[in-house]
């Protein structure tokens, strides 16, 4: 009999079965899952979640700078989702201000540090775009 926790030894054949299904899983990295995911046109945007469902409602540009609010304001956490937020609000047309003025105005409801991080991440998606 062993000494190992039910709970550890279950954890333990859960990610054996998962590594055998699939070997480079631990090269899976989020950035890695980002490049699968293509950034949607500004027409494609409008269309499914812009005026283009709702022509009296807002924008995509306007959604996405509230998504991206959201996100900040949750603690910064969903890097990827952040990421990827930034790079539709950059082909939507949001400019630089806009997209920081949108992280720093949760300040007062996330805090410093998740402002800290969001802005972290949008200067990393900037950049990357401004090299391109």
């Amino acid at each position: 009999m062993t000494d190992q926790n039910p709970f550890e030894a279950m954890m333990k054949m859960s990610q054996d079965w998962a590594k055998s299904m699939n070997v480079d899983m631990d090269a899976f990295t989020p950035k890695g899952f980002e490049k699968l995911w293509p950034t949607m046109s500004k027409e494609t945007m409008e269309m499914f979640f812009g005026n283009g469902l709702n022509p009296d409602g807002l924008d995509a540009k306007t959604r996405l700078l509230l998504t991206l609010a959201g996100l900040t304001v949750l603690g910064a956490q969903a890097e990827a989702q952040i990421r990827l937020t930034i790079r539709h609000l950059v082909e939507a047309g949001a400019t630089k201000q806009e997209i920081a003025e949108a992280i720093a105005q949760m300040g007062m409801f996330a805090g410093v540090p998740a402002v800290t991080k969001a802005m972290e991440l949008a200067t990393e998606v900037l950049e990357k775009d401004e090299s391109a």
